[in-house]
């Protein structure tokens, strides 16, 4: 699967992230109701997000998200593969500039990558913090099935969960997200 694809739709267009979108990502990055719910709140601190920027672009699947009808950078995403399950694919690290949240934006964002990493693999996961009820209610919304894996990592000393959404073919094909 081609993870760093260029998908465009009605309203957004997403590319390859590149070191030169540092700045523009770390403008929307930087505000802390953004990460008020993630279990990695610190992401708007500088230090912090060049971390997590450097992690993106050496991942080789980290995607740049536009407002076509402006131009302006909103956010990121990324693919990357399961390290459990060799027949799906991730979809994550995902952030949007507040003024796009809860909308046609995100609905679009995940449906193009969906549609993209769906035509060649079954499945796939996304990983959302256990307490992160906003992402959580989101990923039902675009027709996430909550399975039964449960993730903890550790983060600056302090235990992160993880709960762990599911769209395949199947789903994706008649659910609210479809065509």
């Amino acid at each position: 699967m081609d993870r760093q694809p260029v998908l465009e739709g009605e309203r957004l267009l997403l590319r390859p992230l590149a070191s030169d979108d540092r700045d523009a990502l770390f403008r929307v990055a930087s505000d802390p109701l953004l990460w008020e719910q993630h279990p990695i709140g610190d992401r708007w601190q500088p230090d912090v997000f060049r971390s997590f920027f450097d992690e993106g672009l050496n991942s080789g699947g980290a995607l740049v998200v536009t407002d076509r009808a402006s131009g302006r950078i909103i956010g990121s995403s990324q693919f990357r593969p399961d390290s459990i399950d060799p027949d799906a694919v991730e979809i994550g690290w995902t952030y949007l500039a507040r003024e796009y949240w809860g909308g046609a934006f995100n609905r679009e964002l995940k449906r193009l990558m969906l549609a993209h990493a769906l035509a060649s693999v079954p499945r796939v996961l996304f990983r959302v913090g256990s307490a992160n009820w906003r992402s959580r209610k989101a990923m039902e919304k675009i027709g996430g099935m909550l399975t039964d894996r449960v993730e903890h990592v550790e983060y600056k000393g302090r235990p992160v969960q993880h709960v762990v959404y599911e769209i395949t073919r199947e789903s994706f094909a008649r659910g609210p997200l479809a065509g």
